[in-house]
C-alpha cells in the first residue's frame, strides 16, 4: 500500500528548501554584481520556485 504522505509537510519542506535555494542564488547573484539582495527579491524567487516545483512534481 503506498502512501502520498502528509501534504504539509510537503509544502514546509517546499518552502524551505526553495528559501534556502534562492537566497544562495541571490547572494550568489549580488556577489557576481548583479542586482542587490532585497527581502522582496527572496519572497518573489521562492515562490516562483515553489510553484514550478510543485507544477514538475505534480
Amino acid at each position: 500500500m503506498a502512501s502520498d504522505g502528509d501534504p504539509r509537510v510537503h509544502l514546509a519542506m517546499n518552502a524551505i528548501l526553495s528559501g534556502f535555494f534562492s537566497y544562495v542564488l541571490l547572494r550568489g547573484y549580488e556577489f557576481a554584481g548583479g542586482a542587490a539582495f532585497s527581502w522582496r527579491n527572496f519572497a518573489l524567487l521562492t515562490l516562483a520556485l515553489m510553484a514550478l516545483t510543485f507544477i514538475v512534481v505534480r
